[in-house]
């Protein structure tokens, strides 16, 4: 597309002497300069399609969303790098395909898997003389994700709002067994067979442990959909690791577990709430000695890193299938008899009110791999690496 400085400079070019011409032409470079800096510092990326759909130009953001270099794909068709859309029909202005594609998303799995907003504006809209297409690119997802996340949020809020009810309507009933279990339990002291009295006695404590265990159930259900918020102090993440070790020590024996732990010297401290990270710690223990066999071996390492003090736990279980492993912190998804399903949401919970990161790997047959991050308290004000 020519600027009205081109046009001018093409209508007297056989007028100009050789001294006048150099010094258009080199104004011409600086003004290409310019252009060609600030199109190479855009955000979005920005390819120039010829008549034939064929890349004439791409900046630097183009190159690294679609994965090629202009040197290599310069003379190409761009149907090579976007499929699934009728480019002579578009370059042509065919109503249906123009307003198919004013504006639509992709997916694009290489170099990176990242969500990509485009359009693309025929150049004869702007001028009848020129050719070709300007196609432009904008990276969404990032926003997609904080969709995403808004839309879990509005999900744990009305599972929120249902937990209180179901808390509601189950703890008072709950509340009136637990007080005439106490009633009978008086009533069989005062009976003068001893038999009866045990038998009774037994039937009595199995009644009331049933109680309690639908007791916790509720409180754990409440627990990992209205957490409360972190009380921070300065904790050392190895000494919470021991803690939650100890609180599973005899089902380890039982199970025959081996447990192997490996501490950085002069791990940092982290500012967090050493009762919830110690209930995260539990749990991602507790998931790997249920995942594994009799004799399986859990390796738990805390080591420092830039930012963070990661806590790894490794166990050499069966691992979780890839198409399961995406739903492992979603609410009531387990694989075991009898499991809640809200183990690993509460973690997740927990160690994003922390600032933290989850990170979860799994090798069916090979074992799987929790690596839970908590902010350093040295680690102050950085600046974030460029997207």
């Amino acid at each position: 597309m020519k600027s009205g400085f081109v046009d001018r400079l093409v209508e007297r070019m056989d007028q100009l002497d050789s001294g006048s011409l150099q010094t258009y032409f080199l104004r011409l470079a600086r003004e290409k300069g310019l252009l060609e800096t600030i199109f190479q510092a855009l955000q979005e990326g920005i390819i120039v399609l010829d008549s034939d759909a064929r890349i004439g130009y791409a900046n630097r953001a183009a190159e690294q969303l679609l994965g090629f270099r202009l040197s290599e794909a310069e003379g190409e068709p761009i149907r090579r790098y976007l499929q699934e859309i009728e480019w002579d029909l578009l370059l042509d202005l065919d109503e249906r395909e123009w307003s198919r594609l004013m504006r639509r998303e992709i997916e694009i799995v290489y170099p990176r898997r990242r969500f990509v907003e485009f359009y693309v504006v025929p150049l004869s809209v702007v001028d009848d003389r020129e050719e070709g297409a300007v196609v432009i690119f904008r990276d969404v997802t990032r926003e997609r994700r904080t969709t995403a996340e808004q839309v879990e949020s509005e999900r744990l809020n009305a599972l929120s709002l249902l937990a209180a009810g179901v808390a509601h309507e189950i703890g008072n009933p709950l509340n009136s067994i637990h007080i005439h279990l106490q009633l009978m339990a008086r009533e069989i002291d005062g009976l003068e067979d001893g038999a009866a009295r045990r038998e009774m006695g037994e039937l009595l404590e199995v009644s009331r442990r049933e109680v309690e265990r639908l007791d916790a159930i509720i409180k754990r259900f409440l627990q990992a959909l209205r957490p409360s918020p972190p009380q921070r102090k300065r904790v050392r993440l190895p000494a919470l690791v021991g803690n939650a070790l100890e609180t599973l020590r005899h089902e380890m024996e039982n199970r025959r577990m081996l447990v192997e732990t490996e501490f950085s010297e002069n791990v940092p401290n982290v500012l967090a709430d050493a009762t919830q990270v110690r209930q995260a710690f539990f749990n991602v223990v507790k998931n790997a000695l249920q995942a594994m066999s009799d004799g399986g071996i859990l390796k738990i390492s805390v080591r420092p890193e830039r930012r963070f003090v990661a806590v790894v736990f490794e166990d050499n279980g069966p691992g979780i299938d890839p198409d399961k492993l995406g739903a492992v912190c979603e609410p009531y998804h387990t694989t075991k008899p009898g499991g809640t399903g809200l183990g690993m949401m509460i973690v997740q919970r927990i160690v994003r009110d922390h600032g933290g990161e989850l990170e979860i790997d799994s090798d069916p047959g090979r074992g799987t791999r929790v690596v839970l991050r908590f902010p350093r308290e040295d680690a102050g004000t950085h600046l974030l690496e460029a997207p």
